[in-house]
């Protein structure tokens, strides 16, 4: 039987939505190897001067729980 455990994480990039996306996996992935999926909740962007200059994902990740560090 495997439990899931579920994180919430903001994720950022000054590039795009998706690269906010790939900067959660990365950095969560590289502590959590065993993930099972993202759920997207919201996305947003920082503006200045009328220009995007940030963007932001809030995601729940899901892994497989094993015993904490």
């Amino acid at each position: 039987m495997a439990i899931i455990k579920i994180r919430k994480i903001i994720g950022t990039s000054s590039k795009s939505f998706e690269d906010a996306l790939k900067n959660i996996v990365e950095f969560v992935g590289k502590d959590k190897y065993n993930l099972t999926g993202v759920k997207i909740v919201d996305q947003s962007v920082s503006l200045e001067k009328g220009k995007i200059v940030e963007y932001k994902i809030v995601a729940d990740v899901a892994y497989k729980w094993e015993d904490e560090k």
